[in-house]
């Protein structure tokens, strides 16, 4: 014997689509492309954010209403910008079906941005329906590489053949009548308020004797306030040779100031006249 079982039909009921950030695009010029995967950007580089809000509720009167924050984060999770915060509200007609509210906004790299995975959170918080969503794009920095260091030191002293040459002497030998250039990184300093740095540095040329040929007339000072504490201090120095110096090898005295940590640090480089 056979038993008929009756299954009651129960109608499917369809859950309205979650809140949600789409569209986000990274761009390097306002309305530009997204760029592309793995894409390297660079420290100081302005960045155009922007992004599209689905699924939001509406009112009875046919209103939205959404309020957003935008939060640059570094590798390490540290906001490198304030937070952009703003809100939108408007109305939308039967028409306005695929109507998805913009979020857009400009984000600077930090000048002095380490190599990493950054990211942009944006968080949307919808007004009418009390509900909530966020999302993380990430974005790629190539910055110049300065190992850190927990005292005051110089890092990255090179040797070049003018003031602005990217290319790295491999031996720092000069002739009589040479400029002679160098660019280092002073960083270990430590922070005043508002991450103030105030740091400064003077080099010399010392000759193989010992005697100081010359030292610069003024330090070189850096005193500045910024949100994002800076990683490094970029420094630099040249000189013009005297035609009738003599061969040998000579020495870059650096001496650097932390007024904030109250550290001195001093370092010496060489270079050959031949």
């Amino acid at each position: 014997m056979r038993t008929l079982v009756l299954l009651a039909v129960v109608p499917a009921v369809l859950a309205a689509a979650p809140l949600q950030v789409v569209r986000p695009i990274i761009s390097q010029m306002e309305g530009g492309e997204a760029s592309p995967p793995g894409f390297d950007h660079a420290p100081g580089e302005m960045l155009f954010f922007s992004c599209r809000v689905a699924n939001f509720s509406k009112s009875s009167e046919s209103k939205f209403h959404l309020a957003y924050s935008v939060q640059p984060l570094d590798p390490k999770g540290v906001p490198f910008t304030e937070v952009f915060k703003n809100d939108v509200s408007d109305d939308v007609s039967p028409q306005d079906k695929e109507c998805m509210p913009k979020i857009a906004t400009e984000i600077m790299i930090p000048p002095l941005a380490a190599s990493g995975t950054y990211k942009i959170v944006i968080k949307v918080e919808d007004l009418v329906s009390k509900t909530n969503t966020e999302l993380a794009v990430p974005f790629q920095v190539r910055g110049h590489e300065v190992e850190p260091s927990d005292t005051l030191t110089v890092r990255n002293f090179h040797f070049y053949r003018t003031e602005d040459d990217p290319v790295v002497l491999e031996k720092a030998a000069y002739k009589p009548g040479d400029g002679v250039w160098a660019r280092f990184d002073i960083t270990g300093f430590k922070y005043g308020d508002k991450n103030k740095v105030d740091v400064s540095y003077v080099t010399s040329v010392i000759a193989p004797s010992g005697k100081v040929l010359w030292t610069q007339p003024e330090p070189a000072v850096e005193q500045s306030e910024s949100f994002y504490p800076k990683r490094y201090v970029p420094a630099s120095m040249g000189i013009t040779l005297q035609n009738n110096i003599k061969p040998g090898e000579y020495t870059i005295g650096v001496q650097v100031r932390d007024a904030a940590g109250s550290q001195n640090y001093e370092a010496k480089f060489t270079f050959t006249i031949e």
